[in-house]
């Protein structure tokens, strides 16, 4: 089953992502999901990753936000 998902983002990441979409004709939506599926699964080398999915890596590890943050930011777009 799908399900929708909104991320923010820098829009120059955005910018980024949709060239490099456009360039290698594949959905932005997909290569989300392969590198979320990838995180699960330890055992898909890192040699198959996209180059945008290997750029991606380690990214969260350093941020200072959190679930919290999130919750915070849905709590005033939508109540």
């Amino acid at each position: 089953m799908q399900a929708k998902l909104t991320l923010r983002l820098d829009q120059k990441a955005i910018q980024r992502a949709k060239r490099y979409v456009k360039r290698h004709q594949r959905s932005l939506s997909k290569i989300v999901a392969d590198y979320f599926l990838a995180l699960e699964d330890e055992n898909v080398p890192e040699k198959n990753w996209t180059p945008l999915v290997r750029s991606l890596k380690g990214v969260w590890a350093g941020s200072k936000r959190g679930s919290a943050d999130y919750h915070h930011y849905l709590e005033k777009k939508y109540l």
